[in-house]
């Protein structure tokens, strides 16, 4: 695993602009680091939505929403000195087995990824217990690697 190859999780959230931000600056005008974003998607439940029309006007606005993350995310790092051809994105779909967690070590491993970057939402004790958090499971279950979490 090479720590200068750099994968870092985003949700289009203000917690992976954070993430973005923190590994911009910690590796932005070194030489030879490569980082590739890496967005998860699920698709949202069509139960929510009363006709299929309205799930896939959902759909559209959510990747919508991603792709201007993705630019933004993007023009950060290469702002901060990193050349254009050293940042990439990878979207990957995720249905609901494996979890978000897994499916970001899965990529992490199959791409030789030595740095994995993810921003922390910030759940009380309860909600990590109820509802898990993909931060502590990274840092539990990472092999070779190291994990920033940026909150």
């Amino acid at each position: 695993m090479d720590f200068r190859n750099i994968l870092i999780s985003v949700d289009a959230s203000d917690n992976a602009l954070r993430a973005v931000d923190y590994a911009s600056a910690i590796v932005g005008s070194a030489d030879g680091f490569r980082v590739t974003l890496l967005y998860i998607e699920r698709a949202p439940n069509r139960d929510r939505f009363e006709s299929e029309e309205a799930w896939l006007g959902q759909c559209r606005l959510d990747h919508e929403r991603v792709f201007e993350f993705l630019t933004k995310a993007r023009a950060v790092l290469v702002a901060a000195g990193l050349p254009d051809q050293a940042v990439s994105e990878r979207t990957v779909l995720c249905s609901a087995e494996p979890s978000v967690a897994q499916t970001i070590l899965d990529v992490q491993q199959e791409g030789g990824f030595g740095t994995l970057v993810v921003g922390r939402r910030g759940l009380t004790k309860g909600e990590e217990f109820l509802f898990g958090s993909v931060s502590t499971k990274l840092v539990h279950n990472a092999k070779n690697c190291a994990v920033w979490v940026v909150q």
